[in-house]
């Protein structure tokens, strides 16, 4: 299964957050570290707080921290939070998609179940056992 980049952002922004949870940071900061483009961090994070991920705040000493402990966030949970946008295949859309083989399709079923295999092994892990400290830099 191949992640899409927003998700691979997103996953890195947070792996950087887990090694001091409660700290707060820049937007900027975190795109300068990863040499990443600070418009796709803003938008990854944007998701991230409007599914509870993180808590973001303006000003002077602001930015995104944790919502939560780190020990405690699952992986395969927050790769479905960033993934949400994304179907694996056209028939996982929203609206269904228009694919013509939808009626007498088998294939369905067998990516959906890899897909909720891929997220039950990831949910194995939490955020905390990825966290990067500052000093991997």
């Amino acid at each position: 299964m191949k992640l899409t980049r927003f998700t691979d952002l997103g996953l890195r922004a947070l792996m950087r957050m887990a090694a001091e949870p409660e700290r707060f940071y820049s937007t900027s900061d975190l795109a300068d570290d990863f040499e990443i483009s600070r418009d796709h961090l803003t938008k990854a994070i944007a998701a991230l707080a409007a599914a509870g991920v993180v808590e973001t705040r303006r000003g002077s000493g602001g930015g995104a921290s944790l919502a939560g402990r780190p020990d405690q966030m699952r992986l395969g949970d927050i790769v479905e939070v960033l993934e949400r946008r994304s179907a694996l295949v056209e028939c996982f859309e929203a609206d269904g998609g228009s694919c013509n083989v939808t009626p007498v399709c088998r294939l369905k079923g067998m990516l959906n179940a890899a897909q909720t295999s891929f997220i039950e092994d990831l949910n194995r892990h939490t955020l905390a056992d990825c966290a990067l400290p500052d000093r991997a830099f």
